[in-house]
């Protein structure tokens, strides 16, 4: 086992939820609609303790956890054009670009748990956030279909 990987892991993993909850922040202040801004600070919320459960890995594997967001990847820039939705004000395009930012972070996670290379404790806290990820994952999905 390896724990500078796993810190490695952690951090990607970190740095992605991290900007998914400041996408989900952004969008509760900017939403029109109170459902959607309550919905929005609960994801932003939940977001918010998966990043301190994985941060907490990371000290205790003897590294630097991920401390801010980081809106310069081109893959994290479904959030941004969360922004652009509420300027629309189509609820229809809101829940689509929360949807689409909710894939990306849901394939992240996917992808590490598929790492053979992570330790079975750094593993199983990343499972756990997993868990999460997808709950809010299913909940922005089913709230897209509803709205068809």
């Amino acid at each position: 086992m390896n724990d500078k990987h796993d810190i490695s892991v952690l951090n990607g993993l970190i740095t992605t939820t991290l900007d998914s909850m400041k996408g989900f922040e952004d969008a509760a202040e900017d939403a029109k609609s109170t459902r959607f801004a309550a919905l929005f600070a609960d994801f932003a919320r939940d977001r918010g303790q998966v990043v301190s459960s994985m941060q907490a890995e990371v000290r205790a594997l003897g590294g630097k956890p991920q401390d801010s967001a980081s809106f310069l990847g081109a893959a994290h820039r479904s959030f941004m054009d969360l922004k652009q939705a509420f300027t629309g004000k189509n609820d229809k395009a809101i829940i689509e670009e929360v949807e689409r930012g909710e894939d990306h972070i849901k394939a992240k996670f996917e992808i590490a748990l598929k790492d053979a290379d992570l330790a079975p404790a750094t593993r199983s806290i990343i499972r756990d956030a997993f868990t999460s990820v997808k709950a809010g994952h299913d909940q922005a999905s089913a709230l897209k279909h509803s709205l068809v």
